[in-house]
């Protein structure tokens, strides 16, 4: 389904579960838009909070993956901001 809406978009592996939408926007590709909490909280399945905030900060976050990079949703009031 990802393909037929945003066909080129940068998925991440081992994170379909944290995938909450697709953007559009005019003149550009559709990418895919991810929670912020849920990867962190995924994350911290296997490190502690502050290795995932870390690990996001730098690999996640900080990485450059494509023209269609995905996209960080945070949720103004939740911790992790």
């Amino acid at each position: 389904m990802l393909d037929e809406y945003a066909e080129g978009a940068i998925i991440l592996d081992n994170f379909d579960d944290c995938i909450v939408g697709i953007s559009e926007q005019f003149g550009e590709g559709n990418k895919i838009v991810y929670s912020k909490d849920m990867i962190i909280k995924k994350l911290s399945e296997e490190m502690s909070e502050e290795e995932a905030l870390e690990y996001y900060d730098y690999n996640i976050l900080g990485g450059y993956f494509g023209e269609l990079n995905p996209i960080f949703l945070v949720i103004s009031g939740h911790p992790h901001i």
